[in-house]
């Protein structure tokens, strides 16, 4: 069964992703980056054994893995930053094969800085992109390949699509939160996951502080100066990879979008915003 780790890109997925790989893929909860190998993004390539050549075959083809991954009957983390939902009627994923979901959200005026780096876009793109209920990822690379195309939708629906995922147990994250709360927003994702678990273990105090101390951004960001970081996307605009760990609590729209972006995001995400409450 699949314990999701969901999210609109850039709004700290891999962030949660690293803390839960250093807590329960070590033995002192120190976070490496190999870790990560331990919670796989899906959908992509290692899923599946042929290539897919459609969107149609991706959807089609969603639930096979999912379904052996059932088979072995053991809990497993998998991020993703596909909507909650259907292509045609088949679904990505249903409560059958989720055993549930952490959703981390972010305030969409602080993803847009973010998706910029990260894509190699300008302002005016970003927002396209992010208000897009068309919007799909996909490896540029992988032109006849479709293993990896993931649905994203615009930021609303993605939130919506798993706010409204009824027949499986949630937990929602504010990004905010792991910045401005970070030992209280860590250890409510682990008891929720050791709930999903059945695990009536305590809560290994030591380890828990390693695993949040190892992930903070500063350390997380010099390591991939140290190291590089693979899943940082290759820009061929300027021939170099992308940092990942860019800019962390500077990330600041106030100082950084002009006031016409700023306000077609609160006019585009009014509802959800006051509901999650950014505004």
């Amino acid at each position: 069964m699949i314990i999701w780790i969901a999210s609109y890109p850039k709004s700290g997925n891999t962030w949660v992703r690293s803390f839960l790989s250093a807590y329960y893929f070590s033995s002192d909860g120190n976070f490496k980056f190999d870790l990560l190998k331990n919670i796989k993004q899906f959908p992509s390539k290692e899923f599946f054994n042929d290539k897919i050549l459609s969107v149609e075959g991706a959807a089609e083809n969603w639930l096979v893995p999912q379904r052996e991954i059932k088979k072995k009957q053991k809990a497993c983390f998998l991020k993703t930053h596909n909507v909650y939902g259907a292509y045609k009627g088949k679904h990505f994923t249903t409560n059958e094969f989720t055993l549930g979901s952490i959703y981390i959200v972010r305030d969409p005026r602080n993803i847009i800085s973010s998706l910029m780096n990260h894509y190699s876009i300008e302002e005016d793109e970003a927002l396209k992109m992010i208000k897009s209920i068309f919007r799909n990822l996909k490896d540029s690379n992988d032109e006849n390949d479709y293993s990896n195309y993931t649905f994203i939708s615009s930021w609303s629906n993605n939130y919506n699509s798993w706010k409204s995922a009824s027949k499986i147990k949630k937990l929602f994250i504010k990004y905010e939160d792991l910045e401005l709360n970070r030992d209280k927003t860590f250890l409510k994702i682990l008891n929720f996951v050791n709930e999903l678990l059945n695990k009536n273990d305590e809560i290994d105090e030591k380890k828990l502080r390693n695993s949040i101390k190892s992930t903070n951004f500063d350390v997380l960001k010099k390591e991939e100066e140290k190291y590089g970081f693979s899943e940082s996307v290759y820009s061929f605009k300027d021939n170099k990879k992308r940092i990942f760990f860019n800019l962390g609590n500077k990330n600041n729209y106030k100082n950084l979008l002009k006031q016409k972006t700023v306000e077609a995001i609160e006019k585009e995400f009014n509802k959800e915003m006051k509901e999650i409450g950014y505004l």
